[in-house]
């Protein structure tokens, strides 16, 4: 991600679960009223071989897929007139990993409180537990209050 270290970045992660879409809706507005810049991060990797290589192939595809999904849901949660004032990432990592590296200068990182796995019960999801000890910058942890995209 290219950063200019003037431009007050809010990082947001998005991974399809309604939180990250609340958690997107957020960072929009909050980034509107800071005069802000929006980087939104999904993290892809391939179930079962974190540590492992696997062949290019198979990376592209998922990498794409995953582009077009993050492409399709800041449409359908921000409407197709609000998409453009968002950058979207897409970036090949462990989640929280990925969203700690990505909020390095930010203003701010936002995210889901829970994520599409996990246990219905937690309170936080691993991602946004882990985000919240170890991020560089001030962390919002954002609770759904639906369940999908709506504008």
């Amino acid at each position: 991600m290219d950063r200019d270290v003037s431009e007050r970045r809010v990082v947001v992660g998005v991974d399809g679960s309604p939180s990250s879409y609340e958690a997107l809706r957020w960072a929009v507005r909050y980034a509107g009223l800071v005069d802000g810049t929006v980087d939104a991060v999904a993290a892809w990797e391939l179930p079962g071989l974190h540590g492992w290589s696997a062949p290019a192939v198979d990376m592209e595809v998922d990498e794409e897929e995953t582009r077009e999904t993050l492409r399709e849901e800041l449409t359908d949660v921000l409407g197709a007139d609000a998409v453009g004032s968002v950058r979207p990432h897409v970036v090949h990592g462990n989640a929280a990993e990925v969203l700690l590296r990505a909020a390095e200068g930010a203003e701010i990182l936002v995210v889901g409180s829970r994520g599409r796995g996990g246990f219905a019960r937690a309170l936080l999801g691993s991602v946004s537990q882990h985000v919240s000890q170890h991020a560089s910058c001030p962390v919002v942890i954002v609770r759904s209050t639906s369940s999908g995209p709506r504008r």
